[in-house]
């Protein structure tokens, strides 16, 4: 059996894949909402969305303090959340349909299901201190 690949990169987190190829369905969905919705609508979801892997990655790099790592997660499960109340608008206002809706809903929903579980569990991804004698 082969052993997993150790991650040295955030980019190899499942976690950060998800959260792009959601935020990247989102920009191609957001393509088709009206015009007038470019500077409130449609830029706060694209933003919230995209927001959520920066913080992942900001946390990655920040993951030889704990408490640091863990407030850029709960950053990324935040922006999470608010993406979803936009999608909620976003089908509500008829530019998503409901399957779209309820889709990208579960995919948040189990990307910051993975969010809370790396913040509950911080000892496995945070790095050992280098002691300095």
């Amino acid at each position: 059996m082969k052993s997993p690949q150790k991650i040295t990169h955030h980019w190899q987190l499942d976690v950060y894949s998800i959260s792009v190829e959601a935020a990247m369905r989102l920009f191609e969905l957001t393509k088709n909402f009206p015009r007038e919705e470019m500077y409130s609508l449609t830029d706060q979801i694209r933003r919230s969305s995209r927001s959520v892997s920066s913080h992942i990655a900001e946390g990655w790099r920040r993951r030889r303090y704990e408490a640091a790592f863990c407030d850029k997660l709960n950053g990324a499960e935040s922006e999470g959340a608010e993406t979803q109340s936009w999608i909620e608008y976003s089908v509500r206002c008829g530019y998503l349909t409901k399957k779209e809706g309820r889709e990208l809903h579960r995919e948040y929903d189990k990307l910051i299901g993975k969010l809370v579980k790396m913040q509950n569990n911080p000892d496995v991804w945070i790095l050992p201190r280098i002691s300095r004698k």
